[in-house]
């Protein structure tokens, strides 16, 4: 992949709001295959394009990039064919993985996660509904104003905020609900927050969907004037956006190796790792990385294929 054709691929993944890892080695010795430069795009379902090193360095490249995709964080990553120095302190942001299979020297990569800004969904064409689209884009978050009350919603939305007025309240604030959208709110009254929600239920949505819309919208400060209620509505969006907790991949007990809610943007689910039987390498259960299925039916994954290799020759071996 030319860097023209990675920047190219870069943009189309930004507008079709995919997350994804840009992995680039920043450093390298010899004899490593990987050159400083070298770059590869790591996406949700473990899939590598580009050139970060070999087999081996690649199967680490892509645990770590998943890791970090869920965390929505970015890292360096430092794999070296040592094993890992108990006595050595650990640096903060930098990843060390000793990876005994790894047949060159110490490898640097910066592993840049690439989220998507909180998709946000305002419906209306009210003062405060354009007052959120500005806010909205002043933070940096994916605004989009409608009008249209049959507006597909997509998966990925943190938030639908109805400021119309009265104006086909009932039917967007069900379909946000109907898609899972954690926050949904309606600006308005409290007289007319109650009774949309009347009406909401007379539509058969069940009673607690109806106590997940937030209305009135915003956090109770004093607000006035529309960017002021925009400002209380997204501060609201904030306060209740889910919280992420990821433990230290070093000191992880969970198979999955991460525990805690998922951002809602992230389209992947919990993060599988299983051990390569042959070297004791932790390798993410992606249908992109190395695996083999033994007699029995059970699959097993594998740093590079030469372990893969090593376990098809003589599977007992290493099977416990």
């Amino acid at each position: 992949m030319t860097r023209a054709d990675m920047l190219s691929r870069v943009d189309g993944l930004r507008a079709g709001r995919t997350p994804f890892v840009l992995a680039t080695v920043v450093r390298a010795e010899r004899p490593t295959s990987a050159k400083p430069g070298d770059c590869a795009l790591v996406l949700p379902d473990g899939t590598i394009d580009g050139f970060v090193g070999g087999a081996c360095a690649e199967t680490t490249v892509r645990l770590e990039s998943l890791r970090l995709l869920q965390a929505g964080e970015s890292g360096l990553l430092r794999i070296t064919p040592r094993a890992d120095d108990p006595d050595e302190p650990a640096q903060e942001g930098v990843r060390t993985v000793g990876n005994p299979c790894l047949s060159g020297g110490t490898l640097e990569i910066f592993l840049e996660a690439m989220i998507p800004p909180a998709l946000v969904y305002v419906h209306g064409e009210a003062p405060v509904a354009r007052a959120l689209a500005r806010v909205g884009h002043a933070l940096d978050w994916d605004v989009r104003p409608t009008v249209d009350a049959n507006a597909p919603i997509r998966s990925d939305a943190s938030a639908v905020v109805v400021a119309s007025h009265g104006r086909d309240e009932a039917t967007v604030l069900a379909a946000a609900l109907k898609a899972g959208v954690h926050y949904v709110a309606l600006v308005a009254s409290r007289r007319r927050s109650a009774g949309v929600r009347d009406e909401l239920s007379a539509l058969g949505v069940p009673p607690e969907e109806v106590d997940r819309i937030h209305a009135p919208a915003g956090l109770d400060i004093g607000a006035r004037t529309a960017p002021e209620i925009a400002l209380t509505v997204f501060a609201e969006i904030v306060a209740n956006r889910p919280r992420l907790e990821v433990p230290d991949p070093a000191t992880a007990t969970d198979a999955s190796g991460a525990t805690g809610q998922l951002h809602s943007h992230s389209p992947m689910d919990t993060l599988e790792v299983a051990v390569d039987p042959v070297c004791g390498m932790e390798v993410a259960m992606t249908s992109a990385s190395i695996s083999a299925q033994h007699a029995d039916g059970s699959v097993h994954y594998f740093c590079g294929t030469g372990c893969r290799q090593a376990f098809l020759d003589d599977p007992q071996r290493f099977r416990t």
